[in-house]
């Protein structure tokens, strides 16, 4: 049974992964069940031998997670910033990446694909808005330059949660196949 547990938490946890790439709570969904799987293992099935593997793995996992999280929010404003952009464009940047992800999930019907190029290209649309419009607006001229450091913050933010997704996956996968194997 516990490598039954082990093994269903590996394979969904790749789902938790693609998650992540359609800009949805994929690491954090995966870190709930990677929870779920570890007192599943300690409460259900009593498995005390080498239990910590799977609480170490957890918390690695929340680390890597949050740095996940605060890479993803810096590199998007750091884009803009890096292209001259304002506060203002850097809020629209955020909407627009929000709101085209969930827009070209439907409108472009490729799974992952089309949630990421609307995620990109929403962040573009909202930081021209937002740095054309305002008290001290820009020429639509002068805002491409942020928006387009906006759209590739975007992309390396999406690529840096990422890569943490798949080292959380990795770090729980591997605590819970050692309680798996001790058990």
């Amino acid at each position: 049974m516990t490598w039954l547990i082990a093994i269903l938490f590996v394979l969904l946890g790749l789902g938790c992964i693609l998650l992540v790439i359609m800009q949805l709570p994929g690491t954090w969904l995966m870190l709930i069940l990677g929870l779920g799987a570890q007192l599943l293992l300690v409460y259900a099935l009593d498995v005390t031998e080498h239990q910590s593997y799977g609480w170490w793995a957890l918390g690695i996992g929340l680390v890597v997670a949050i740095l996940g999280e605060v890479a993803e929010a810096m590199a998007g404003a750091v884009g803009t910033k890096a292209g001259g952009g304002t506060k203002r464009g850097m809020v629209g940047a955020f909407i627009g990446g929000i709101i085209g992800a969930i827009s070209a999930s439907f409108l472009i019907p490729i799974p992952v694909l089309g949630t990421l190029i609307g995620a990109i290209v929403g962040t573009f649309i909202g930081a021209v808005i937002g740095e054309t419009t305002g008290e001290k607006p820009k020429s639509m001229g002068e805002s491409i330059k942020p928006a387009m450091g906006a759209s590739l913050g975007r992309i390396l933010g999406t690529t840096i949660k990422m890569i943490c997704a798949m080292v959380v996956w990795s770090v729980v996968s591997a605590g819970l196949i050692g309680i798996a194997a001790a058990g």
